[in-house]
């Protein structure tokens, strides 16, 4: 949940690799040891490709807002960079589907595995791993949207694109502020409708919904017309190196039927065969092997969660001008929901949860830090006032008796 809000594109893929470990927790606590190494590796080349594609998407930034990872590493700054990055964005969407459980991608089968013996072991497990894998779609495909949908926000002018037009002031997250903002011009991102995201809602035509307010940043309103551009072949090779271990390396845990034994079917992997000494305790306890029945059908649920956190992502980052965005039957459901301003607060209330790291930092700030400071002082306090007084104190009467 940390990652639901954060701006920071290395920030937001470092809090889904915690999540993602958890799943590796949790199939080594059912005793699944090899859906755990299967997902450490297939997570290993989806993740690296992921942060690789991070790293280009920056170096791309950073001709436009400098060499400082406040702005090059900042979501809200990007957009669009999809027309000026595609090999970026193209190995940057596989790695993403692969994290989210997508077939035939690497994560899918080690994720499948996972999900499928967590019902197996435990149905609470099995709520628990399903509603993460849910999740993770969600966080990594608004990731995605941020990033390489809609249009680039880090110079945006009118519509137009005139140099008389005013700069489009944007701000997905916190304080708003006023640069002359075009208002008959929808921009593509986050909605207004989650009243965290921004407070002053620009006027928009009645067919559409509020998609976000006004958008600022610290370029004041400079004219400038650099624009991204693909990173070179020391970063690309290694990415497509990466995107194909992400299509092709969850072969080696893919289940082939080798026959039957004791009136099992009998079910070998690449990854089984070089862990033949281990013991997998969850499969040896299991009284029945998965079949091919069961595996369509364990997949088709978990590729439902992948696509339903998908498609919820797309709801809340889509572009503005896609056809689902611009549903007349969806925005009158919008208009006329009464609990519209309670469901804003809950998102609220839910994203500045996650946007602050679940408050850790501040408990530990004001319960440790604070609270250690305040013993030193205190402690120094008493050093000085106490036992040096005391010491202090005897010395001077000693002197003043012998005067």
């Amino acid at each position: 949940t940390l990652a639901l809000a954060q701006r920071d594109i290395k920030r937001s893929l470092a809090y889904s690799t915690m999540s993602q470990l958890g799943y590796m927790m949790l199939a080594l606590g059912m005793g699944s040891y090899q859906a755990a190494l299967f997902h450490l590796i297939t997570h290993a080349y989806s993740k690296a490709l992921l942060f690789l594609g991070s790293g280009s998407v920056i170096h791309s930034m950073e001709p436009l807002v400098g060499y400082s990872p406040d702005k090059s590493q900042n979501m809200v700054l990007m957009g669009g960079l999809k027309k000026y990055v595609p090999i970026t964005r193209t190995t940057f969407l596989c790695g993403t589907l692969s994290l989210c459980g997508i077939p035939p991608l690497a994560c899918f089968w080690s994720k499948d595995e996972i999900l499928s013996n967590s019902w197996l072991y435990s149905p609470l497990f099995g709520i628990i791993a399903s509603f993460t894998a849910g999740l993770t779609a969600f966080y990594m495909f608004r990731i995605y949207l941020l990033t390489f949908d809609g249009y680039l926000r880090v110079h945006f002018q009118n519509y137009s694109s005139t140099k008389e037009g005013s700069l489009y002031s944007i701000s997905l997250w916190g304080k708003s502020i006023s640069k002359g903002v075009n208002r008959d011009f929808v921009l593509s991102t986050m909605k207004s409708g989650v009243s965290f995201f921004s407070q002053n809602i620009p006027k928009i035509p009645a067919n559409t919904r509020n998609k976000i307010g006004s958008f600022s940043t610290p370029f004041g309103a400079k004219k400038t017309f650099v624009y991204p551009h693909e990173t070179g072949n020391t970063m690309l090779f290694p990415l497509l190196i990466l995107l194909l271990f992400t299509l092709f390396i969850g072969s080696i845990g893919i289940h082939f039927d080798n026959g039957v034994k004791d009136n099992r079917i009998l079910e070998l992997t690449i990854l089984s065969k070089w862990l033949t000494p281990s013991i997998n305790l969850f499969q040896e306890n299991s009284n029945s092997s998965i079949n091919s029945y069961e595996f369509l059908t364990n997949a088709i649920s978990s590729v439902s969660l992948a696509i339903f956190g998908l498609f919820i992502a797309y709801i809340f980052y889509g572009s503005a001008y896609s056809f689902f965005q611009n549903l007349n039957f969806q925005n009158s459901l919008v208009k006329k929901n009464p609990k519209k301003s309670f469901l804003d607060e809950v998102k609220k209330k839910i994203y500045s949860w996650s946007y602050n790291r679940g408050y850790i930092d501040f408990f530990y700030t004001r319960v440790f830090i604070l609270g250690i400071r305040r013993l030193a002082e205190l402690t120094h306090f008493f050093d000085k006032g106490v036992i040096d007084g005391i010491i202090n104190g005897v010395g001077l009467a000693g002197f003043c008796i012998g005067e």
